[in-house]
């Protein structure tokens, strides 16, 4: 008696190349690839990170090797990429563990975690930035 009504299903498409540019990603998944990101910069600048380490605590001498060569703006710049990963990575590990126990799991509440997430990052990079390049 009574057709039932078909409804068109969505139909998802892989997206090509020529189309990643046009192709809005949510604020959830910026985070997401940025995590990731910041997490990769970490582990591929660990023996970086590890040599600075071992400059500082050797002797006085290292010490002083160690401070010449962090008064070049170019190792200035690239600890400051490494403060950012670590706290994007720290920030976004948080609200992924709110996430595993289902909090802020909504749409809305998830956006604006990411928003946090990206706002508190940058704020907390630009404090110690300031502080690395001795204007605070």
């Amino acid at each position: 008696m009574a057709e039932a009504v078909k409804q068109a299903r969505p139909e998802f498409r892989n997206i090509g190349i020529a189309q990643i540019s046009r192709y809005r990603l949510p604020w959830a998944g910026k985070v997401s690839i940025l995590h990731r990101v910041s997490g990769a910069m970490m582990f591929l600048l660990l023996p970086f990170v590890l040599y600075l380490f071992e400059q500082s605590v050797t002797s006085e001498l290292s010490f002083a090797k160690f401070s010449a060569l962090l008064s070049n703006g170019f190792i200035k710049v690239v600890i400051l990429a490494l403060i950012w990963g670590y706290l994007h990575h720290f920030c976004a590990g948080i609200r992924f563990l709110l996430l595993d126990v289902h909090v802020g799991v909504t749409k809305p509440a998830s956006a604006k975690s990411a928003v946090t997430v990206l706002v508190v990052s940058l704020l907390l990079t630009l404090i110690f930035g300031l502080k690395l390049f001795g204007l605070f």
